[in-house]
Order: C-alpha cells, then sequence, then structure tokens
C-alpha cells in the first residue's frame, strides 16, 4: 500500500468473479449498498454525467451513533471515461466530511482484467494535492471505526462476490 505523500493511491485485489459480476458491483445501487461503506450509488455510466452516493439507512445509524452529521450525499462526481466491463475512470469527492469537500475533486479509475480464475480489480486514485481525501482512503485507521479506507472496501466487495456475504457486519 503507498502512504499519503503519495499523489497516486494503488490498491489491487483479486477476485474470483466475472469482470461484469465486478462491474456491476461497482455501479449498480443495489450491490453499491451491500460492501464497503454501504450507500446507494446512482449511475448514468454517460461520459459527463454526475454521479452522487446517497447513505443508505445502516450508514445513517452508523454515523449518528458515531456523533457524525449525516449529509444527503456522501460521495460525488462525475463520469470521465466508461469502458464496460473493463473500466471506469470517475472525478471523485468526499462529501461527507467537510474537509475532504472543500480540496475538490480527485480522479479515480478502476481497471478489470481477466485474471486465472477470475479478474484482477486494480484501483487507482489520483490524490494529488488532497492530503485529507488521501489520509481518509488509504486506509490507516480502524475499519470498525470508518477508517478501513479503499483495502477494507476492496476486501468486503470481494468476500460479498465469492462468498455471498461481507466480510464486515
Amino acid at each position: 500500500m503507498t502512504s499519503t505523500e503519495s499523489t497516486t493511491q494503488v490498491y489491487r485485489v483479486y477476485i474470483k468473479a466475472t469482470a461484469q459480476q465486478v462491474f456491476d458491483a461497482l455501479t449498480k445501487p443495489e450491490w453499491t449498498q451491500r460492501y464497503g461503506y454501504g450507500g446507494l450509488t446512482d449511475f448514468d455510466l454517460t461520459p459527463g454525467a454526475k454521479f452522487a452516493t446517497a447513505p443508505d439507512p445502516a450508514m445513517v445509524e452508523g454515523m449518528k451513533a458515531a456523533g457524525y452529521p449525516v449529509p444527503d450525499v456522501v460521495i460525488d462526481g462525475e463520469v470521465i471515461e466508461v469502458d464496460a466491463p473493463h473500466k471506469l475512470v470517475l472525478s471523485w469527492r468526499m462529501v461527507m466530511d467537510p474537509a475532504a469537500a472543500e480540496e475538490g475533486f480527485t480522479t479515480l479509475t478502476y481497471e478489470i482484467t481477466e485474471s486465472a480464475g477470475g479478474v484482477k480489480l486494480t484501483l487507482l486514485h489520483d490524490l494529488a494535492g488532497k492530503p485529507q481525501h488521501a489520509a481518509q482512503v488509504e486506509g490507516a485507521g480502524d475499519a470498525d471505526q470508518g477508517g478501513g479506507g479503499w483495502p477494507w472496501v476492496l476486501s468486503d466487495l470481494k468476500s460479498l462476490l465469492e462468498t455471498g456475504s461481507r466480510l464486515a457486519g
């Protein structure tokens, strides 16, 4: 894993699933609420289209229990490039944290390639000049307290696709 000093964080996970299954899990709200931090992401997969992630009930309850305000949108951005089911590039901003929201948009790229027995999912997150975003998504915190970042999200996605159950909760 890379540190928060890097301008680009790169994470890779191998998943026993098809490229289409992984792509659907990344882009369909019936999947996005089932792993990681949850949330219902509404995508129009047209370059230039806006997207937003709304907190699902579990996220709302968790944030309230931890004493954090719960915004209507927790992540937003724009679709930059789509090559379904192999690549998705987004402008991406964490809106639920005011300091991260003020930093502006980052660039998030998912690459899905066929691999022996499944796929290789590579996530590249360009965080140049975005130290608040970098610190939050690197996964240096306690996942049980919301600090698992991309390593935890990708691990949870892998578990869900391979077993039908979440790694967490």
